[in-house]
């Protein structure tokens, strides 16, 4: 049995010297094709400083290829105060990385998303230096694009990035912060150099554009620190614009990176190759207020009486009734709950208690005769036929 075995050990590797040449290199080929096959999405990462692991996350898109030359923007995104820890997932969970999740074909970036540890803040020189080397390590190994490289953070994030951006002014091509400013929270003493700090960020910066976005209640973070970078770039000649939200509090990240502009904008904006600290971009101190809800169309009795009646969604199960109270729409949904229902336009209402994306289109026949409401926010939509 033994001699047997050894006979047919022989043959396999006659066998194997024998195999045609085209055969062994396809072979190659495959494994080769295996091994240049890159993973995309969210990804785990790994950072080493010193004697100090952190872990984080970076995104890739789906048409990242590590093996066709293409340099890829690439920002760096710095998360807020709930999202701290060491498991390096949690700061994926809202802001730049949930809109992504949302709406990935607006966003063609590699998104570097490092993690603050409990207990620390962005604005420590060391957290600070960490995230410039995720962001370094990063772009080395999947081929960022230097003159678009870009930089955000939201909240405590914010802060963050206002210190990256005026510790290195120079490598961003663009910068978006929400909720953020200058003024740190757990630092009050530093609203002693109101009339100082602004400034001193404005001048570090230059004409890097930047784009903020703030709530115009937030408690937390005051409307005021960004009013007052905005008044110190637009003495010193710098390029920004303040989207202030009317209504929001602290969360006003949701709509900002939902804003479809947002990744546009940052795409046309890029480093030119021996210009120094964006000089080329023109100066700009633009301040915008978007409202929360547009202005509610008033409706006689009749054309509030006219939407009244039962919807039923694509498997003809009752899914809204829509009745009128006085000079009000409202809609009672299949679990009993109402909310009212206001007029954006003949052909559009909206919730103007809810959200703000949040709108319903008007369907009618040629008679005019209303036979179905469209549900649709930013992510979907659903029709309800009338009956």
């Amino acid at each position: 049995m033994h001699r047997i075995l050894k006979l047919l050990a022989v043959f396999l590797s006659v066998l194997a010297i024998l195999a045609p040449a085209g055969a062994r290199a396809n072979a190659g080929a495959g494994f080769a094709h295996m091994h240049r096959m890159q993973e995309t999405g969210f990804l785990n990462r790994t950072l080493q400083i010193h004697q100090a692991s952190y872990h984080f996350q970076v995104y890739l898109p789906e048409e990242y290829r590590p093996d066709d030359r293409r340099l890829w923007p690439i920002i760096l995104f710095l998360h807020g105060r709930g999202e701290r820890g060491s498991e390096g997932m949690w700061q994926t969970q809202i802001g730049l990385p949930a809109a992504i999740r949302d709406h990935p074909e607006r966003w063609p970036f590699i998104v570097v998303m490092p993690q603050c540890p409990q207990g620390r803040y962005w604005t420590d020189p060391d957290m600070l230096a960490m995230a410039m080397a995720a962001l370094n390590q990063e772009s080395a190994e999947f081929h960022g694009d230097v003159a678009h490289t870009y930089l955000s953070g939201l909240s405590l994030g914010g802060y963050g990035a206002w210190e990256l951006a005026r510790l290195y002014p120079q490598r961003w091509a663009a910068i978006a912060i929400a909720a953020g400013g200058v003024f740190w929270s757990y630092a009050p003493l530093r609203w002693r150099q109101s009339a100082t700090l602004p400034a001193e960020y404005a001048r570090a910066v230059g004409r890097t554009p930047i784009w903020l976005f703030h709530g115009s209640d937030d408690p937390i973070v005051p409307l005021r620190e960004d009013d007052l970078m905005l008044q110190a770039f637009k003495q010193s000649e710098g390029h920004m614009r303040l989207w202030v939200y009317q209504g929001l509090k602290h969360d006003c990240w949701s709509r900002a990176y939902n804003e479809p502009d947002l990744p546009r904008w940052l795409l046309a904006r890029h480093l030119e190759p021996h210009r120094e600290l964006n000089q080329e971009t023109p100066p700009l101190a633009e301040r915008v207020v978007i409202p929360l809800h547009p202005p509610a169309l008033r409706l006689s009795p009749q054309q509030l009486e006219s939407f009244a009646g039962e919807y039923y969604d694509d498997h003809g199960q009752l899914a809204m009734t829509v009745f009128r109270q006085g000079d009000q729409l409202y809609q009672k949904d299949l679990h009993g709950q109402i909310a009212e229902l206001a007029a954006e336009s003949f052909s559009t209402l909206f919730y103007p208690n809810g959200g703000s994306s949040s709108r319903v289109a008007v369907e009618r026949n040629s008679e005019g005769r209303i036979t179905a409401l469209v549900y649709w926010d930013d992510r979907h939509e659903e029709r309800l036929e009338r009956k």
